[in-house]
Parts: structure tokens; sequence; C-alpha cells
């Protein structure tokens, strides 16, 4: 089976066992304060994992699109990739672990027909100090089936990852027991680290095993499931999803023990043809075999680059499907980064002309079939893509003669001078110093420690900057949050009354000192449309408008005029919030919220509305910044 058809397979598989099939989320969502991307099948998931029903049900599946940018230097081996699906089935106080270990090899071994003598499975060896038992129920599940092929499943307490590689896999192993670090799943790590308040678990992980792959000694001894030698790979995992960390040290029992299933879409397709690169599966072969075509060189021999650029334009494709367009901060910078960095790439295949044009409607293609608004975005996803390749090439002459310029003033560290390059221009650091050998301007002995240090102040920084990110870009829930994200609303309703219906929101952050609120339109705005949006704002202020919310079906909302972020996609149910009542509603968006009760809530203390700044965000995108006071 291929990907595509493993994908459907496992849709069907679940949905003939009473789940119900959920749409993808998008990769940016509004509702998550916790990353940039959607990193996880799970994460649009959090409520329900903690008791709120879910409008489809207790029994759900889909097969969830995920970044994980901090993957990005990983990229050029044969499994890591920045972009990947996460196939994913739930069961919210329904079925438990018998089942789901049951239904997964069923799915594996007969559906799939992967050859179930190289599985391997991992269980949880228990915390006595925090009262949570070893995993014995999961692993004699395990043991039943391996035994009904005719697999003898011997039993191993391994622990820390450490002790597996000192350890190794003894004849007739198959269930190994390992610590926290790895089969315990939180969204952050193991249960020490599992944030207070946080659902949690065991869990129980599924590798396949390449057994013709030679153990490297370097990454320990002996090889074992976990070992990131590449014999063995991860498939899938079953999370039991049965905690709540209620304080530091301190767990206690959901109130319903849930199933969170995920496997790597990729991977399992890759254990299908029994080769452990992921790049050779039909949902990223094509794109190497474009890339063959348009270098005239070949994946053997030029490997690294073609993995790096078919990883990186896959995720910038799906991040313009999504409504994101390369900029300079957030979630755009991240898509130019990998914009870039795959141009950057084809220069090692000696690709110096422009070439997403042609590759970007191959990636389109693999996925249009099974994802309508790929193919409903289909123009503007090239015309994002080939945008910034062209403003890139343009910005890599600038870099030239910056690079120039700025070697020329005495005095500077090296490592410091890379570093505006990149950061200011997105001039690649191979580029710079391959530029600086060209031109003989001699790099410092340590420029690379000096650029690394560089580039870890701006890590630290990004990392400062996300945490505590709340939905709709708040960066808090005070009453002044609440406020500005109120007026974020009816600013949104007063630009589209001004012009036009196909104005939509392409990002917004919210602070209690003001709200920032980026739109497409074609044209800087004049001081008369600046002062008539401020009008219609406070206009709707002083009526002291009621605010509601009503939960729809995501169709009906979208009927009935509701609006939200571009590129976003809902589930079935949605949140309505609603300014105003009968045949006077100033604005109708979809949103989580929250908001305050009443539009005069935000004249308190005689405050009025005020656009400090009106600038442009990215091309075609203009951004304002207001304020109440």
């Amino acid at each position: 089976m291929n990907a595509q058809e493993i994908r459907n397979a496992y849709l069907k598989f679940f949905e003939d066992r009473g789940h119900a099939v959920l749409k993808r989320a998008p990769l940016v969502l509004h509702d998550d304060p916790t990353t940039l991307f959607t990193g996880s099948g799970m994460q649009p998931m959090i409520p329900y994992l903690l008791g709120e029903p879910h409008p489809n049900g207790a029994r759900l599946t889909d097969s969830q699109t995920c970044i994980r940018a901090q993957d990005i230097d990983d990229v050029g081996d044969n499994r890591h990739t920045t972009f990947f699906e996460m196939l994913g089935n739930w069961s919210l106080g329904d079925y438990f672990k018998d089942q789901q270990i049951r239904w997964m090899w069923e799915f594996l071994t007969e559906v799939v027909k992967i050859d179930p003598h190289k599985l391997y499975v991992t269980c949880y060896i228990g915390e006595p100090k925090y009262n949570i038992p070893k995993d014995e129920e999961a692993a004699a599940v395990w043991k039943e089936l391996f035994e009904s092929k005719g697999i003898q499943a011997g039993m191993a307490d391994i622990g820390s990852e450490q002790a597996g590689a000192a350890r190794g896999v003894q004849p007739g192993e198959r269930i190994f027991f390992y610590d926290g670090s790895k089969n315990w799943w939180s969204r952050n790590g193991k249960p020490e680290t599992t944030p207070v308040g946080d659902p949690c678990g065991p869990d129980s992980e599924m590798f396949y095993e390449f057994d013709f792959i030679e153990h490297d000694p370097k990454f320990g001894v002996h090889c074992h499931p976990n070992c990131d030698c590449g014999r063995f790979m991860e498939i899938g995992n079953n999370v039991f999803m049965s905690y709540k960390k209620v304080a530091d040290g301190v767990f206690e029992p959901l109130a319903q023990k849930n199933i969170d299933h995920g496997s790597g879409l990729e991977r399992i397709a890759a254990a299908a043809q029994n080769d452990p690169d992921v790049f050779r599966v039909s949902l990223m072969w094509p794109i190497i075999e474009k890339l063959q075509q348009i270098c005239g060189k070949d994946y053997g021999s030029h490997t690294e680059s073609m993995r790096v650029i078919a990883d990186h334009l896959r995720v910038a494709t799906f991040l313009a499907v999504d409504g994101c367009v390369p900029s300079n901060k957030e979630q755009g910078y991240v898509m130019r980064r990998l914009i870039r960095r795959a141009i950057r790439y084809s220069f090692e295949l000696g690709v110096e002309q422009n070439f997403l044009a042609e590759i970007v409607p191959v990636i389109a293609d693999l996925y249009h079939h099974d994802f309508p608004e790929v193919a409903e975005n289909r123009e503007n996803i090239v015309a994002v893509l080939v945008k910034e390749e062209k403003a890139f090439r343009q910005t890599l002459r600038k870099g030239i003669k910056e690079l120039q310029k700025l070697f020329a003033v005495t005095g500077q560290n090296h490592g410091d001078v890379l570093f505006t390059l990149y950061d200011t221009y997105g001039f690649p650091v191979e580029l710079s110093v391959e530029e600086c050998y060209k031109q003989g301007i001699k790099l410092d002995e340590n420029w690379r420690e000096q650029f690394e240090a560089k580039m870890e102040e701006q890590r630290n920084r990004s990392r400062t900057a996300t945490k505590g990110e709340f939905k709709g870009g708040l960066g808090g829930q005070t009453l002044q949050h609440k406020k500005y994200h109120t007026a974020t609303h009816l600013l949104q309703s007063a630009l589209r009354q001004l012009f036009g219906l196909e104005l939509r929101q392409h990002g917004s952050n919210i602070t209690e000192e003001r709200l920032r609120f980026d739109f497409n339109i074609d044209h800087k705005m004049t001081p008369e449309e600046i002062q008539q949006a401020e009008d219609l704002v406070n206009g709707w202020i002083s009526e002291d408008l009621p605010v509601t919310f009503t939960e729809y079906p995501a169709k009906q909302a979208l009927d009935m005029g509701a609006i939200g972020p571009f590129g976003e996609r809902y589930g079935e149910t949605v949140k309505v919030y609603q300014m105003g009542e009968g045949d006077h509603i100033a604005s109708l968006e979809i949103c989580g919220g929250p908001h305050v009760d009443h539009t005069g809530q935000l004249a308190e203390g005689g405050k009025r509305f005020k656009i400090t700044k009106e600038e442009a965000s990215s091309a075609g995108i203009r951004r304002i910044k207001a304020v109440l006071q």
C-alpha cells in the first residue's frame, strides 16, 4: 500500500468501528496557547481529553498535518522531517487499552500487511514515588497477540535509553519496559516535567525493525528499540491517558480514561515497503523525481540537499494552504526561513534559476484529492511561494553588497556580521562564508562560535516571545486583553464595511497595552480612511451593544455570514460571537473568545478607540496598531 492508500484505509478502518472522521485542524491554531504550529494530532483535542464532550461523540479519528520546526536541523537523514501526517484515533471515556492494542495490531498486520516478525513494542515501567504502576496490562495484550502469530514475546525491564544501549536486545524479546523519559506522555515529557493541570499517562509505542541495517556503535554499545541508529523506527504510539497532574509530584486519575493514538503516516508507509528512507514513500518521492529532472543530478549523490528541499517545500506549501504568508514575524518567519533554506540547498544542486513554479504544483498534486482545501487554493499557493522565491533572489544580490560593506568596517566580529546578514536579509550563512572566500575580506577563526552565540540569543527571544500566548493572538486573559480582543472584532467589521467583504484577518496580537491586526488590502490607508474606521468602531462602542456567543454547526455558521481568520479550517461545531442583536449586528465572527459582555465596556474611563499606526506587514498585507485611550 502507498501512503495515500494507508491514510484512507486507516480512516475507513476506524470509521467502520464507530469513529467520526474529523477534518484536519489548520497548522496555525488560534486557540492553542503553547505553540506556533500544530505539532501533533492531539493538540486540538485537549479540552475533550480533559472531559468536555466532543460534538461528534466519544470515538474520533483523523489524519492531521503537523509541523515540528524544532526538527529543522535534523532534516537530511532518512527519517526526520519538519512536516508529517499523524494518523490519529481517540476514545473519550469509551474503550481503553485492550481494544486499542488489538485494533492497531489488526490494522498494521492485516490491513497494511506489515510482517509481525518485524514489530517490537515498548511499555511504561512505572514510577512508585508517584504511585503509578508498571503497565503489565498493556504488555499482556501484546504478548498474546505476538504469540497468536507464533512469535515468542519475551519481556525486558530496560528503564532509561542509556540502559538500553548498555544491555541491548536479548533473543526472543519483543516487549520492553522504559521509564518516563520514553514511555510517559504529556505535552512536556516525563512525569516530573508534566505541566500541572495537563492530561497525561503511560504510553505503548510500536517499532518496525529494518533488520538489514547494521547498528552504529556511536549511538551506544548495543541496539534496542529506542536506539537512534536507524535500525528501529517508531511507527505509532498508543497513549493511555488516565491521569491529570494536580500538583508537583501528585497525579490523580482522570474522570474518564482516554485513548490518544498517533501514527506517523510516512513512517508506516516506509515500513510497508521495508525501506527506512521516508523520502521514498509516495508522498515524497515524486518531489525528489522532479528535483532530479530539474537539476539533472541523482538522488543518491545529492541526498541531503534533495531531502531538505522536498521537506521544506512541503511545509511551506501547506502553510500557504492555511493562509500563512512569508514575513519576519512568528509563523511567517518560519515559513520564510524554510523557503529560503530550500532555495539555499538548491544551489548545491546547481539550480540558480527560479524553480518553485515547477515543484509546488507537484506537491499540490499529491494532496488535492484527499484535502479539498489544497485544490481550492492551488493558484494562491503557487503564487505565494513563487513571489517569495523571486524576492529572496533579489535579497541575495543585496546581501552580497551588504556583506562587502559590513566587512569593510574594522573591529567587528565576523560571526556578528554573518548573523546580521542572516537575520536582517535572510542571507544563508553558508553562502556568506562562500562569498567571503571568493573575495579573499579572511574570517575570524572563531566566527562559528560568534554566529552560534547570536543564534542562541535569537532562540531565547523567540521562546520568550511565544510564552503565554493565548487564543486569538491574546497575550493573556485579563479584562484589558478581553477589551482589545473585542475591539479587534469591531475593527475588522469596520474595515470590511469600508473596503469590501473580501478583506479578512491575516493575523493578530493583543497585549494589555494595544491591539495589532493584519489584513489584506492593496493600498496604504489614507488619513480619511483611518478616521472613518475609528468613527465606525467608536460608534458601535457608544451604542453599548450586547456581546453573546452561540455554538453552531460549522457549515451553518459560515452560511449565515460568520467570518474567521483567513485560511482557518473548522471542526463540526464552532462558537460564533455576535455583537449587537436583531437587525443591528456590528460583528459576527467564529472565535474561541474571550470577550467583554457589552461593547460599552471599551469606553470605561472615557476612553476611545484610536489607530496609532498603519503600516505594511508583508506583500499585500497591511498592519494596524490601535489603543483605547
